[in-house]
């Protein structure tokens, strides 16, 4: 696991790939009781957030997007302009 800094190529477009989630409605972040999407890091294959409580499920929710340039990928429990 690496932790991509925000000037990394990719941060902007796993931000909006999370915005663009059902789940989400355009928003990014979320925020919600405190709480709001959180990067946990990348993988070979995966970027990785989390919510510790999503306004739509007020659930804890997880959200894995595929590194990938030309696709993005959801598998979830679930800001670059």
């Amino acid at each position: 696991m690496e932790f991509l800094e925000a000037i990394h190529v990719e941060w902007c477009e796993m931000w909006e790939g999370l915005s663009e989630h059902k789940l989400n409605n355009g928003d990014p972040i979320c925020l919600f009781m405190g709480a709001c999407w959180e990067y946990m890091g990348s993988s070979e294959d995966h970027h990785h957030f989390r919510h510790l409580k999503h306004p739509k499920t007020g659930a804890k929710e997880f959200a894995y997007i595929e590194r990938s340039t030309t696709r993005l990928s959801w598998a979830s429990n679930g800001m670059c302009a």
